[in-house]
């Protein structure tokens, strides 16, 4: 068997991993599954258990790639930085020294800051395609706000994030999707790119720091004035691209997946038409019902038993929020998409516990004025029937519809 057939029988799990979420959730104990070669974690209190349990489920392996790279592309990206651990794949006293300066840069104050320019550059995205009467709206919108927020808040300059974002879709690409060896080299030299672009602004920000999130890493990851070293740089480099991608790929995940939705039962969006103060409802309830990061790997520190299953050092889990936030015993009708759902905000969308997402208010703001933007200026906003059912992407980390035509 290949790593091609296995990656096809993968890609048919990501698509749609609910039927197996749902004969894990039934089932006693874990389930292994040989596709993820992990045991797959579903339930909302066992996802619960594992991730208060940093100490025994470590995240050091949470991003593995599913895509061997080529030897080829291998050779391009030591011409760049990293990796190094990051917010996401360290932890104890290195995960508290990456978040640390994350949390003080995605504050309630910082973020409420950000809001005013998020709405700003929604509404001129919405302006080129307004009178056109139809759109494809992960291309025209979905994947160009929250970049623009995210460079905003990093600090980069306008002009440089369409180059940002496309090198963080690459790095996507190269770690999680099929590729020829030409095309990982090509996905390769624009993930180094990417590098050195956020290595500019990383030594810009040592010479002369700003109040942007870059300085305060720079300030937080590489205390004191002096020119920072080759090591710092690495570091930096690393972790600005992990908070960037981060940054814009789920939440632009998040804002499709949360239109397909609402447009795909024309009830909901006419209940959310009638009243808009149902926004901030709706929000959760898209990223309760299918959220974008469906799951994330922990490996094993020690023999732990979790569910009643015995698992030896060293064992890989797949923590999986999309199966929590479906679990018949914390939801009624768990597989039904309500935006009237009352106490919907207690879901795994954005983790939990230590690793809990840091940006998860600014993805929630960015995701409630899409709503008041398009209830407000196209109220008709309508799936493309002229179009088939958008398909969904085929992966775990950012869930989304490929591409969401409509019309209105």
């Amino acid at each position: 068997m290949t790593w091609q057939d296995d990656q096809a029988r993968r890609d048919e799990l990501y698509r749609d991993p609910y039927p197996l979420y749902d004969r894990a959730r039934r089932a006693e104990g874990l389930t292994y599954v040989a596709e993820f070669d992990a045991w797959l974690v579903a339930r909302d209190r066992d996802v619960r258990e594992v991730l208060l349990r940093a100490e025994d489920f470590s995240s050091a392996n949470a991003l593995l790639p599913d895509i061997p790279i080529s030897e080829a592309a291998l050779g391009v990206l030591p011409r760049g930085f990293g990796p190094r651990p990051t917010v996401v794949s360290s932890d104890g006293a290195a995960h508290r020294r990456h978040r640390a300066p994350l949390n003080r840069g995605l504050s309630a104050g910082r973020v409420a800051a950000l809001v005013p320019y998020a709405r700003t550059c929604a509404n001129e995205l919405v302006d080129r395609f307004a009178a056109d009467g139809s759109a494809e709206l992960v291309a025209a919108y979905a994947r160009q706000l929250p970049g623009m927020v995210v460079g905003r808040l990093i600090g980069l300059d306008p002009a440089d994030v369409p180059a940002a974002v496309h090198g963080g879709y690459r790095a996507e690409e190269l770690l999680f999707r099929p590729m020829s060896p030409e095309g990982q080299v090509a996905a390769a030299e624009d993930v180094v790119a990417l590098q050195h672009l956020l290595d500019g602004y990383v030594r810009d920000r040592r010479a002369h720091p700003r109040d942007d999130m870059c300085s305060a890493m720079v300030a937080a990851l590489a205390p004191g004035d002096d020119e920072l070293t080759l090591e710092q740089r690495h570091e930096l480099v690393t972790s600005l691209q992990n908070l960037l991608i981060a940054g814009f790929l789920t939440t632009s995940a998040l804002i499709a997946t949360m239109l397909l939705h609402l447009l795909a039962d024309r009830r909901q969006w006419r209940t959310l038409r009638a009243d808009p103060s149902l926004a901030p409802a709706a929000v959760e309830e898209a990223v309760r019902h299918d959220t974008a990061i469906q799951a994330f790997r922990r490996i094993t520190t020690r023999p732990v038993t979790l569910a009643g299953t015995e698992l030896p050092a060293g064992a890989a889990v797949l923590v999986a929020y999309g199966s929590g936030n479906r679990d018949e015993d914390r939801y009624e009708r768990p597989g039904e998409f309500d935006i009237t759902r009352p106490g919907n905000r207690q879901h795994l969308a954005f983790g939990y516990g230590t690793h809990g997402c840091p940006g998860s208010q600014l993805a929630r703001e960015q995701l409630r004025l899409t709503l008041d933007l398009f209830v407000r200026r196209m109220p008709e906003l309508r799936l493309d029937a002229d179009r088939p059912r958008p398909r969904m992407r085929p992966t775990l980390i950012h869930r989304s519809p490929q591409d969401l035509y409509v019309t209105w």
